[in-house]
């Protein structure tokens, strides 16, 4: 082997070592806990909503958004580069993200607005809005070392108006552990909830 080929070799093992601690392409040992999301905005017990009252919003549906197969699981992924994904070791979410993010949403838009909010598994046939859309990414960015949670969000009015828009939120000097992964995301998927509630409750 020339000196080119060790060079190049000895760089791909050490970047293999370098991950290795951090993600699993594989099947791994169970964690020791498991990782959610939660509201920063909680309603107070006692509270509540109806609709046809002056000022009401109406009855608003927040259905589970789609996802990327890579979030359809209880991982974390991870991004390793721009065409291979692997999975944060220890980082096992408690339930499926797409209905964690649906629920924190729903409270999310319950405390902002004071509005009615259907966010169960019922068919909404009361309601006058819905949010649906699609959860692209709430993943952790390696050559960032970043957490990001991407939701385009789709909005149809009491008068069957849709309207789309993308909402993002990224934390930066996030280091590639349980620990700090998880916290970091709920801390973006709140920003990313209200932001969304924002533009809901505008009617914008």
């Amino acid at each position: 082997m020339n000196s080119i080929n060790k060079a190049r070799v000895l760089f791909a093992a050490a970047i293999g070592l370098g991950l290795s601690g951090c993600i699993s392409l594989g099947a791994a040992e169970p964690p020791e806990s498991l990782i959610t999301l939660s509201s920063t905005a909680v309603a107070p017990a006692g509270s509540g909503a109806e609709t046809g009252s002056e000022g009401s919003v109406g009855a608003i549906a927040v259905l589970t958004p789609e996802t990327p197969a890579k979030l359809d699981v209880l991982r974390v992924p991870v991004n390793v580069s721009d065409t291979e994904i692997a999975y944060l070791q220890e980082a096992v979410w408690i339930e499926k993200p797409a209905r964690l993010f649906r629920r924190l949403l729903g409270e999310t838009l319950r405390v902002r607005g004071g509005a009615l909010v259907l966010d169960s598994d019922d068919t909404p046939i009361l309601a006058s809005q819905f949010v649906r859309g699609t959860l692209i990414d709430m993943t952790f960015d390696a050559p960032s070392g970043s957490v990001v949670v991407r939701y385009d969000a789709i909005r149809t009015n009491a008068d069957g108006v849709v309207t789309s828009r993308r909402f993002e939120a990224r934390e930066d000097g996030i280091a590639p552990e349980a620990v700090f992964v998880g916290p970091a995301l709920n801390r973006a998927a709140n920003t990313v909830a209200s932001d969304v509630a924002d533009w809901v409750l505008s009617g914008e």
